[in-house]
């Protein structure tokens, strides 16, 4: 690959960032596999089997997560991170 087709992690906003994972998951799969003809007999066994989805999702996360955090959670003024559940005042 000699095109540059990653120029940097900042996004506008969460939607594209959540896009941005996709796609850097799936240039992994791409690299890691460059044959299409390969990668094509492949799918079909793993568009049917739901743990291979759910770690497919997983991929999707962590790299969503690398991306939001250097989006600082889109520039919201928060660097303290993704909050989970209701905030506790200390």
């Amino acid at each position: 690959m000699s095109e540059c087709w990653l120029p940097n992690l900042l996004t506008p906003d969460p939607e594209s960032g959540f896009d941005l994972a996709v796609k850097i998951s799936r240039m992994a799969v791409k690299i890691t596999q460059p044959s299409d003809e390969i990668r094509g007999k492949l799918r079909p066994v793993y568009e049917e089997d739901p743990d291979a989805l759910i770690q497919v999702s997983g991929v999707v996360a962590v790299n969503f997560q690398t991306i939001a955090a250097t989006n600082d959670y889109w520039r919201d003024g928060r660097r303290e991170g993704p909050r989970v559940g209701p905030r506790v005042e200390q």
